[in-house]
C-alpha cells in the first residue's frame, strides 16, 4: 500500500465468514497469509505474492466488528486528520466515531 498523502493506505475486508474469504483471495490472487491473533480466532494481513508487503486485512465480523455488515473499508493517507474530518463534515458527510 502507499505510504503518500492522498492514496489508499490500507484495505480492510469485514466478514463473517472471513476464513473462507481468505482461502478464496489466497487462491484465485496468490495472496500470502499471515494470522493476527485476535483471542479465541485469527483475523488475516494479506501480503503481495511478489513482494511479500502487506496489501490487505480480512477481518471476522466479531468483537468491535460486530455489526458491521460485510464492506470493503478503504483507509486513506490524509496529512492532517482534523482537516479532512472538518472537509467531510462540510462536504455532508458524518464523523462515526471519535478520532483515535
Amino acid at each position: 500500500m502507499s505510504d503518500k498523502i492522498g492514496e489508499m493506505a490500507w484495505l480492510d475486508l469485514t466478514v463473517d465468514n472471513a476464513t473462507e474469504v481468505k482461502n478464496f483471495y489466497q487462491r484465485v490472487i496468490g495472496w500470502q497469509v499471515e494470522n493476527v491473533a485476535m483471542g479465541d480466532y485469527n483475523d488475516y494481513v494479506m501480503k503481495s505474492p511478489d513482494s511479500g508487503e502487506a496489501v490487505s486485512g480480512i477481518c471476522h465480523a466479531k468483537g468491535v466488528n460486530a455489526s458491521m455488515p460485510a464492506t470493503w473499508l478503504p483507509y486513506f493517507l490524509v496529512k492532517d486528520i482534523n482537516d479532512a474530518v472538518a472537509n467531510v463534515i462540510e462536504l455532508g458527510g458524518e464523523l462515526l466515531t471519535e478520532i483515535k
